[in-house]
C-alpha cells in the first residue's frame, strides 16, 4: 500500500507523551495550535455547560445520592478529550460536533430516566408515558408513537458509564456472579442482571418491551430483569423475538407479526393509538441517515477519510439505533457533519503525520478503551476507516404513506431490528460475519483489519480460524486483539494496546510515528 505523506506540519503538541502523567487524567490539555485550541476550549466549556444544565433537572439530585453510577458522568469532558487526541482542523470538528450530540442525547435520557423513576423524579403523569426498552434494542417500535418516551435506563447504568470510566460496572459484575450467573458470558448482560438484582436501574413507565438481542447472553439477563419488573413493580413485559436467521426470506413474515403484537401491546398498556404521519415522518429521517452514513463510507474509501474511528460508531449508534428517526435534531448535525466531511476531503486534511495503513475494525469493541481508535492513528500511521458495529443498514425504507406501505412498514421495522448494530453481523450465518467483511476490505480500499476477540462473544470466536485463513489468501494484514468488553481487570488498556504494539513491530517491521504514546500510563485512569 502507498504510504500517505502529510505536507502540513501540525500546530502545537508534537509528541503526545508529554500530556500523560500518571493521575487520573492528562497533565494539561493538548495545545492545538491557536485557532484550535481556541475551539476545542470553546467546546469543552460548552460540555461543562450542557452538564450543569443536566443537573437542574427533575429528580437529579436525588438519582445523585441514590445511584452509584450517576458519579461516573463527572469525567465526560475526559472521555470526550480522549477521542480528539493529536487532532486539528476539520477532524477536531467532526469529533466535537458529533460527540457533543451524543452527550446532549445521553443527558436527555438520564432526565428522561430520572423525572419518570419513582423513587427520585417521581413524575407520575410523565411516567405514564414512558416505555422501558433494551439498551440493546432497535427503537423502531415506537416510530408511530410520537408522544412516548423510550426509556432507556441500561443505556446511563453500563453503557454510557463505561466509556466513561472503565471501573463503572465491576460492582455489578462481582453481585451478578455472586448470585451464581457464570463469568464466562459476555459481561454486558451480566451487568445488567446485576444492576437489576442490586436494585441501581431506575424504575418507570407504563410497559417494558425487551428485545433478544445481540445474543444468548442478553436472552439470560432479561430475563432476570423481567422477572423484577413483573413481580416486583408490576411493570407488564412484551418479549419481542427477533429472528436469528436474518437473511432468511421465510422468517420476515413471522418477525412482521410479531412487531405487530408489539404495537398493540404498547396501544393496550399505554393507551396510546399509532400514528402513521409520525411513522412515515422518522421513516424519512432514517433513510437521510442512510444516505449520509453511505456518503461518508464512500468518502472514507478514498486516499483522505475524514468522519473515522470509534466517533464514527457512537454517533450512528446514537442516531440510528438509540433515536429511530424520532428526533428532528439529528438531520441538522448530519448536516452540520456532511459540510466538514466534504470541506476537510477538498483541502485533503490527514490526522497524522503519514497514513500507512487502511483499517477495517471488526468485531465488538472494548468499551473501557474504545479510544484505541484514535491512538492507532496517531501512535503506528493506521487509519481505522470503519468498524462492525457502523456497517448496518444500506438499502432504504418505504417512507411514502400508502396502503401498501403500511403493510409493508410491519417489515421495515423488524428489517431495522434484524440489522441492528452488531447483531446484523454476529447473527445471520457465515455470509455476514466472514464474506461481508472481505466485501468492505475490497469497498474501502484496506489493506488491514483489527479484529477484537471478545472473549465472553461466542460467535466471533468459532470463527478465528476462518479469518484467519482467509486474510492469508487475500493478502490482508490481520490483527487479533483480545479484550472483555466492560471489564478491564482481564486485559488492561496497556495489555490491548500492547497487542497492536507487538503485530506492529514484529510482523509488519514498523516503527511507531509517536514512540512516546506507545505506552501510557492510563491502567488507573478514569
Amino acid at each position: 500500500m502507498e504510504v500517505m505523506k502529510n505536507p502540513k506540519k501540525k500546530a502545537g503538541d508534537q509528541s503526545l507523551g508529554v500530556l500523560y502523567g500518571k493521575g487520573k487524567v492528562r497533565r494539561r490539555r493538548e495545545w492545538r495550535g491557536l485557532p484550535d485550541t481556541m475551539y476545542d476550549f470553546y467546546r469543552w466549556l460548552g460540555l461543562w455547560g450542557l452538564m450543569a444544565k443536566t443537573s437542574m433537572g427533575k429528580g437529579f439530585i436525588k438519582g445523585l445520592f441514590r445511584y452509584r453510577w450517576m458519579s461516573n458522568y463527572l469525567a465526560v469532558p475526559h472521555m470526550i478529550d480522549k477521542f480528539t487526541i493529536g487532532m486539528r482542523g476539520e477532524s477536531l470538528r467532526i469529533t466535537r460536533t458529533a460527540m457533543d450530540y451524543v452527550s446532549k442525547d445521553v443527558a436527555k435520557v438520564i432526565n428522561q430516566c430520572l423525572r419518570a423513576d419513582s423513587r427520585t423524579g417521581n413524575d407520575k403523569k410523565y411516567s405514564d408515558r414512558c416505555v422501558m426498552v433494551d439498551e440493546n434494542a432497535m427503537t423502531s417500535f415506537l416510530m408511530g408513537f410520537p408522544d412516548l418516551i423510550a426509556l432507556e435506563r441500561e443505556i446511563p447504568v453500563q453503557f454510557a458509564a463505561n466509556l466513561i470510566n472503565q471501573f463503572s460496572v465491576l460492582h455489578y459484575i462481582d453481585v451478578a456472579q455472586t448470585y451464581g450467573i457464570p463469568g464466562d458470558v459476555c459481561p454486558m448482560p451480566e451487568v445488567e442482571a446485576g444492576a437489576s438484582i442490586e436494585d441501581d436501574l431506575v424504575v418507570g413507565g407504563r410497559c417494558a418491551v425487551q428485545v433478544n438481542t445481540t445474543c444468548d447472553g442478553s436472552m439470560m439477563g432479561n430475563g432476570i430483569i423481567a422477572k423484577r419488573l413483573e413481580r416486583q413493580y408490576n411493570i407488564p413485559t412484551f418479549q419481542l423475538a427477533v429472528p436469528i436467521r436474518h437473511k432468511a426470506e421465510d422468517v420476515q413474515e413471522y418477525a412482521a407479526e410479531d412487531v405487530k403484537k408489539a404495537i398493540a401491546f404498547i396501544e393496550e398498556h399505554t393507551g396510546h393509538k399509532w400514528d402513521w404521519d409520525a411513522y412515515f415522518a422518522c421513516a424519512k429521517r432514517i433513510n437521510n441517515t442512510t444516505r449520509n452514513r453511505m456518503e461518508w463510507l464512500d468518502v472514507n474509501s478514498t486516499p483522505y477519510p475524514q468522519f473515522v474511528g470509534a466517533v464514527f460508531s457512537l454517533y450512528n449508534d446514537t442516531n440510528f439505533m438509540g433515536n429511530g428517526g424520532r428526533s428532528a435534531e439529528f438531520p441538522k448535525i448530519d448536516e452540520k457533519i456532511m459540510k466538514l466531511v466534504h470541506k476537510g476531503y477538498e483541502k485533503k486534511h490527514m490526522m497524522a503525520s503519514e497514513y500507512r495503513h487502511r483499517c477495517i475494525v471488526w468485531g465488538v469493541q472494548p468499551q473501557y478503551v474504545i479510544d484505541m481508535l484514535y491512538w492507532m492513528i496517531q501512535c503506528w500511521g493506521v487509519v481505522p476507516l470503519t468498524d462492525m458495529l457502523s456497517m448496518v443498514i444500506e438499502k432504504e425504507i418505504a417512507e411514502t404513506d400508502t396502503p401498501e406501505n403500511r403493510e409493508q412498514a410491519y417489515y421495515d421495522i423488524a428489517y431495522l431490528m434484524q440489522n441492528m448494530i452488531m447483531r446484523n453481523h454476529t447473527h445471520g450465518g457465515y455470509e455476514t460475519l466472514v464474506d461481508q467483511l472481505w466485501d468492505y476490505c475490497e469497498k474501502m480500499n484496506a489493506d488491514m483489519v483489527m479484529l477484537w476477540e471478545h472473549m465472553g462473544c461466542k460467535a466471533l470466536e468459532g470463527m478465528h480460524g476462518q479469518f484467519e485463513e482467509q486474510a492469508r489468501a487475500r493478502g490482508i494484514h490481520l490483527v487479533w486483539v483480545c479484550h472483555d468488553l466492560v471489564d478491564p481487570r482481564i486485559y488492561s488498556r496497556q495489555a490491548i494496546r500492547d497487542q497492536f504494539n507487538q503485530y506492529m513491530r514484529t510482523v509488519m517491521r514498523e516503527e511507531p510515528l509517536d514512540p512516546t504514546i506507545e505506552v501510557i500510563p492510563d491502567n488507573e485512569a478514569w
